[in-house]
């Protein structure tokens, strides 16, 4: 029955209280970010991607940088320039490389280290043996600025130059200076990117030239409040947030929320058409939304937050910031979003205005010929379903190895082909260079272990203070690859052998060694942490057992089949040389957690209709009538994660095509075909131990109805 008025009981001055609700909810938005709108602008001030903010304190090589940094000229930054000329290194050349560093050495005193004699070892030696190149290394203060400031003048030094002179200015002073480019405004890229994506696809969606805004208006509050949050994090608990985990700040808050604004209107204009006043509209939209909507959000909150006991400090910082995202795109769009719709009322729908209407005709569509469809064919759906996931997944048998830090970028800059330069001239100072610290006393006795070490080319004695020794190491192989690592791990082997030397190992690629196998303990924590919790959430929800294992087998399924289809998209289309660390888990928490978000709104409608139609019946209605807003759904968030492949960085090129594409496979075929399939498979066993798996009694001593029989009153 349709209702057109308030409830009973309400005064008019009850209902008058009512109409200044939305006014009240909206103007406590409005404060809210007029004091939150400068906080969100200083969060890009807290991030930080320094090695030894995003790894443990424990790890060796953090503990080689802390104490680095401490001591005097410990944090100056190296930059290394080879010069080349194919045809060979010319007199004029040799003096030109002189007149450079003689300016460098001028510009940025005093710690520099300037050519020497061919006859002397280490990263000093000018001359390259096939007589093609010369290089110098510079270390410059932090007092000058950090890397990326400090890249461009010294390119801009060494411009002047004899004609055929080639320079490449490269170090890892010069690679995180061009890495640092990359991320460089790279919040507003990503901000203004996916306005623009998701405003398109909400008009797209509405077909209305106005009720697009709403959302977005509603979800950039969010993301303005998320952004404020995580600073205030950030000053007040020390959380680490780098720009990886701010770019997807952005990414969450901005699908999530549109994906709950979606959700929320079809059931506001389903409303619409029973309620006269809009406002007992919304209100009965919320209840059939808002569970869902809490359900999903809880879902994700929760599965963000067991990163938190990850030791990378980068992917535990993602927990609380996460979490902080989605909850303020849940409170925005539980309450500014209804109120500013409840304001404008029916019109901002225009052209296609929701009438009242206490007949409303529900015209079969294509939600309903697939759910018939699926009926038929339970089993054809079922396995045919499974076998495209199968052959995706199959794609895991191609190239899984880690991506190396000089494949970081799509175009490769001046510091990677740099390091490239430099082990063609100079191969026995091809790798990144190690960092021993050791007690002064034993620093002969390690000089000695480290330089009788396979894989070792060059070991050199450096300063002594603050109590400690270092020593330079270079290794003969390419900066992180699989055998430069086993050099490392062979080198702090035989350091730590030193009794009493107390010898730590650091340097770039230590770090990322470090990082790596740090990472992967992060997943075989984590995974099996966010499983578990997402499960009990789903069991909590539909109060069952069964329906949980099975919603979530298909979702590991589905990941299992995005990851594989992704590794043939990135090793065979796009040529990418491996997979960076942090996409697996990444990708894993986002497709679990939102994959399941499209199953929960699914299932809580399924199981809504199934207490009043019976599960056949109940899971047919349920995907007529969620089919629509949750592909649109998909299709929203698919976009927004796809936004990240338009930056020019592999990791996040990876992450945001992975995503998208598990986040469509999942909405378009997991939860459209897979899970229905199921459903009409295992009949109301899927719903135990609840009472709706037990059998409903036969009204009148009528014969019992079998399970996927329709009920009679349906008929």
């Amino acid at each position: 029955m349709a209702v057109n008025a308030a409830p009973s009981g309400r005064t008019p001055a009850g209902r008058l209280a009512g109409r200044w609700v939305p006014w009240l909810v909206i103007g406590l938005w409005l404060v809210l970010t007029v004091v939150m709108g400068p906080l969100s602008g200083k969060l890009s001030s807290v991030t930080t991607d320094s090695a030894a903010d995003t790894l443990p304190a424990s790890a060796e090589s953090t503990k080689v940088a802390v104490l680095e940094d401490s001591l005097p000229g410990g944090d100056d930054n190296t930059f290394v320039f080879v010069y080349h000329r194919a045809s060979g290194i010319t007199d004029a050349d040799r003096a030109m490389v002189e007149r450079h560093y003689n300016t460098l050495a001028t510009r940025y005193p005093p710690k520099v280290v300037a050519p020497t004699g061919e006859d002397d070892e280490g990263p000093q030696t000018s001359p390259s043996s096939d007589g093609k190149a010369m290089m110098f290394t510079l270390d410059v203060s932090t007092t000058y600025g950090a890397p990326e400031a400090i890249v461009g003048p010294l390119r801009d030094a060494a411009k002047d130059r004899p004609a055929g002179l080639e320079l490449d200015v490269t170090g890892p002073a010069a690679v995180d200076g061009d890495m640092d480019a990359v991320f460089d405004g790279i919040d507003l890229q990503v901000l203004l990117t996916t306005i623009v994506v998701v405003t398109l696809l909400l008009i797209i969606t509405y077909r209305s030239p106005v009720l697009w805004l709403i959302p977005l208006v509603a979800v950039g509050a969010a993301a303005l409040t998320s952004m404020a949050t995580v600073y205030l994090l950030v000053k007040g608990f020390g959380i680490v947030v780098n720009d990886q985990n701010s770019a997807l700040l952005t990414i969450l808050v901005f699908g999530v929320g549109t994906d709950y604004a979606l959700l929320l209107i079809a059931r506001y204009r389903e409303a619409l058409h029973h309620h006269e006043n809009v406002r007992v509209a919304m209100i009965h939209a919320l209840r059939g939304a808002a569970p869902a909507i809490i359900a999903s959000a809880a879902t994700v909150i929760a599965g963000l937050l067991c990163l938190l006991v990850a030791d990378l400090n980068s992917t535990s910082g993602l927990g609380p910031i996460g979490a902080a995202g989605i909850l303020c795109a849940l409170v925005a769009m539980l309450t500014l979003f209804p109120a500013l719709l409840v304001v404008l009322g029916r019109r901002i729908f225009w052209p296609a205005i929701p009438r009242f209407s206490t007949a409303v005709v529900e015209k079969p569509g294509l939600w309903v010929r697939l759910g018939a469809a699926i009926n038929r064919r339970r089993w054809v759906a079922t396995l045919g379903s499974l076998g495209v996931l199968g052959v995706l997944a199959l794609g895991l048998t191609g190239n899984t190895g880690a991506l190396r830090e000089q494949d970081q970028f799509v175009s490769a800059p001046e510091s990677v082909t740099g390091f490239t330069v430099l082990r063609q001239h100079f191969p026995e100072l091809g790798g990144q260079p190690m960092t021993i610290f050791t007690r002064p006393a034993h620093q002969e006795r390690v000089l000695d272990v480290v330089k009788g070490t396979p894989g070792v080319a060059v070991a050199i004695p450096g300063q002594t203070s603050g109590g400690w020794a270092d020593i330079s190491v270079f290794p003969t192989d390419a900066p992180d690859t699989a055998a430069e690592y086993d050099t490392i791990k062979r080198v702090r082997t035989a350091v730590h052998a030193v009794s009493g030397a107390e010898a730590m190992v650091g340097g770039p690629s230590a770090e990322n060694l470090d990082t790596e196998v740090t990472a992967s303990q992060d997943e075989k924590l984590v995974i099996p942490l966010v499983l578990a919790v997402v499960l009990i959430v789903l069991a909590l929800l539909l109060r069952a057992i069964v329906a949980p294992l099975i919603l979530m087998a298909t979702v590991v399924v589905s990941f299992a089949a995005a990851f594989g289809g992704s590794v043939f998209v990135f090793d065979t289309i796009l040529g990418f040389k491996g997979i960076d660390y942090s996409v697996p888990l990444l990708a894993f928490l986002f497709l679990v957690a939102l994959g399941v978000d499209y199953n929960i709104f699914l299932a809580s409608r399924a199981r809504e209709e199934t207490a009043r139609l019976g599960t056949r019946e109940g899971m047919l209605k349920a995907l007529s009538a969620t089919g629509g807003v949750i592909t649109s759904a998909g299709l929203v968030l698919a976009a927004t994660f796809a936004v990240l492949t338009t930056l020019p960085l592999v990791m996040l090129i990876e992450v945001g095509f992975l995503v998208a594409f598990g986040v469509l496979l999942d909405a378009l075929l997991v939860r459209s075909v897979l899970v229905p399939a199921l459903t009409l498979l295992i009949g109301r066993r899927m719903w135990w131990p609840s009472r709706l798996s037990r059998p409903v009694e036969p009204p009148d001593g009528q014969r019992p109805r079998a399970d996927d029989e329709e009920p009679a009153l349906q008929r």
